[in-house]
């Protein structure tokens, strides 16, 4: 059969796939996130029936699916809001490195891997996924939640600390001098700050050039724009997806709004072949020898997310509820996990496959404990009432008259 023919073949097989996993998740009223995930595992290297063909179109449509998820989170949020989010989460952006970038750090080290394998795997434990996150808040219709600027504000900073952190780790990896290191740092800070420049300053100029009476062209013209600052971003060690973020804060208006009813669908069903492909590109028979070490940093980092989110809700003077919604929101790992795991695997091997069962454990738990977090924590800490004095037992009633003796 020819090569075209099988490709089309897989494609349709995974799209009807997902339509079908999607329903399923629909009618149990859970997030198909992990179905996608699972999926892709039963399907991938070393599963079942494992699909060949389609494999490079699968990895481009999901590099498109999380640049997509980011642009239209971008789209909910002007420049203004983003930067207020930055001057009053840092706080929270400086807790949320400590508290789950050093048990990755500290694993490392345990580990017997070494200084460098451990800045690794502090990045692989520090970032949540913007991609699961991004998608789960849609489920879940928390878009307009008070708690839900705050997810936001600390997912922008780790995105855009990736802009420092990645050129520094692909320094020391590499081990190039200092002012190599250097250099690439300063392309990277140079990318984001003339995006961010633009985005405040010149955004209603950059809606007006875009804004057009026509679906088509505001689609083309959007969805082509927001690929060409992907890949330059990524071309100049800047994550693709700040670049479709930043395009997305940069477009205001009825541009804005337009811009998010046209690329919705699309949306959806490139961020559900991303889910897919991190499940097909994972082998099953990489992950039982690591599944203890990447089980307990999983809980560990569970349990540090929670409180950053926990932590970041209450300084924005959010109630219990939403500090709790806050935190199990930003318990998924993802996109970035596996992206600084793979550059680390040169140095420490063993680092891929822990990296993705840590990662394959948090992406299904992620959307888990966003929903069941705060109901949990809710039965867990509510006080018991005291019985009226009229429905307590006689014996245990208190006589005011003598207790005034």
């Amino acid at each position: 059969m020819h090569n075209t023919t099988v490709m089309l073949i897989e494609l349709g097989a995974i799209i009807l796939g997902l339509g079908l996993l999607g329903r399923l998740a629909g009618r149990v009223g859970f997030s198909p996130i992990p179905l996608y995930l699972l999926g892709g595992l039963a399907f991938g290297h070393g599963g079942f029936l494992p699909l060949t063909a389609s494999e490079e179109f699968t990895a481009t449509g999901a590099e498109i699916g999380v640049i997509l998820l980011l642009l239209l989170l971008g789209l909910e949020y002007s420049a203004s809001e983003l930067v207020n989010s930055l001057k009053t989460q840092y706080p929270s952006g400086a807790v949320d490195f400590v508290l789950n970038a050093v048990p990755g750090a500290a694993a490392a080290l345990l580990l017997g891997w070494g200084p460098v394998a451990a800045v690794a795997l502090a990045g692989v434990t520090w970032i949540s996924s913007s991609g699961v996150i991004a998608k789960v808040l849609g489920d879940f219709g928390r878009l307009g939640n008070r708690e839900t600027p705050v997810v936001l504000g600390i997912l922008v900073i780790e995105d855009l600390a990736m802009a420092l952190y990645l050129p520094i780790l692909t320094a020391l990896l590499a081990g190039v001098s200092l002012a190599g290191g250097a250099l690439t740092l300063l392309i990277s800070l140079g990318t984001v700050g003339a995006v961010l420049y633009l985005a405040l300053r010149h955004g209603r100029v950059i809606s007006r050039a875009v804004s057009s009476d026509s679906a088509e062209m505001l689609l083309l013209v959007v969805l082509g724009l927001t690929l060409l600052v992907a890949g330059i971003a990524q071309e100049l060690q800047v994550s693709a997806a700040v670049g479709a973020f930043l395009v997305g804060i940069a477009l205001s208006g009825e541009v804005a709004e337009g811009a998010s009813t046209l690329l919705a669908p699309l949306r959806d069903l490139f961020a559900a072949v991303f889910f897919v492909f991190f499940g097909l590109s994972t082998d099953p028979a990489d992950i039982p020898p690591v599944l203890v070490p990447a089980l307990v940093l999983a809980i560990v980092t569970t349990l540090t997310k929670i409180a950053t989110g926990w932590y970041a809700a209450r300084r924005a003077g959010i109630r219990s509820a939403g500090r709790w919604r806050a935190g199990g929101t930003l318990v998924a790992r993802g996109e970035f996990s596996i992206v600084i795991a793979g550059l680390a695997v040169g140095v420490e091997p063993r680092m891929g496959p822990l990296a993705t069962a840590y990662v394959l454990i948090l992406v299904i738990l992620g959307p888990v404990a966003a929903r069941w977090t705060e109901p949990i924590a809710a039965r867990l800490t509510r006080r018991p009432v005291p019985l009226a004095p009229a429905a307590m037992p006689a014996a245990e009633r208190i006589d005011p008259a003598r207790t005034a003796r």
